[in-house]
């Protein structure tokens, strides 16, 4: 009998969370992000957190939510995007923010559920992002060490999941879910369609059951536009 890691609601799915804790949310921008998730984080009204995701949404909505809020303490992210609230925060110091080259993070994320404590890049060297670390040489080219990052939470967006976790995403959304996915001690994956195992084809998941703790199916999701161009008919 297949074992189901399927929870029956955001509520269950997000028990545990506490405040202090560091968070993985996956996403870029508005796309996949775990929206269910969040509006849970923001009633549960927890704070101190500590945020690893490329950006933080827009103000009002995804991350932006919790920022509003002041429940976030740390962003560990690559972009301060279209988030005034963000901006204002880090730019008056009440926000610690590390802003990490886009590769870097997505690799310090994959590493960390790879179980690699560190790795060499040459992305930020010459840089304020390369103060403080270690720097060595490859093939005459200096490199800088970067560390691997974990989360006592990971939050993914999925489009289609089974009741054993295993996940597929849609499109531009398979961003930084899957290394987020491996890097969570325990990783809440919600999902547009929730279907029985073996409805999906094992050759088309992109994360393994073995990688999520809990599944549920999400509601009303919004998926935004950050921005929209649009030109005179």
């Amino acid at each position: 009998m297949a074992i189901s890691k399927v929870v029956n609601s955001v509520e269950e799915a997000c028990a545990g969370v506490s405040s202090g804790m560091t968070l993985m949310l996956g996403g870029f921008g508005l796309c996949g992000i775990p929206e269910n998730c969040i509006e849970e984080l923001v009633r549960l009204g927890i704070n101190d957190l500590t945020c690893i995701s490329n950006n933080a949404g827009v103000d009002n909505f995804g991350l932006g939510r919790l920022l509003q809020n002041r429940q976030i303490v740390k962003m560990i992210s690559s972009y301060v995007g279209e988030n005034e609230e963000f901006e204002r925060q880090m730019l008056s110091g009440e926000l610690e923010v590390d802003l990490i080259p886009q590769g870097s993070l997505a690799e310090r994320c994959r590493a960390g559920g790879a179980g690699i404590p560190a790795f060499f890049t040459p992305a930020g060297y010459g840089t304020e992002v390369a103060e403080g670390k270690e720097v060595r040489d490859f093939d005459g080219k200096p490199h800088i060490l970067e560390s691997a990052l974990t989360s006592d939470f990971a939050f993914v967006k999925a489009w289609k999941g089974d009741t054993a976790g295993n996940l597929i995403f849609k499109a531009t959304a398979r961003n930084f879910n899957p290394m987020m996915a491996m890097a969570g001690k325990i990783t809440v994956a919600e999902v547009e369609e929730l279907v029985p195992v073996g409805e999906l084809d094992p050759g088309q998941i992109h994360t393994p059951g073995i990688f999520v703790q809990r599944i549920f199916q999400g509601e009303k999701y919004e998926k935004r536009i950050e921005q929209r161009t649009v030109r005179n008919a």
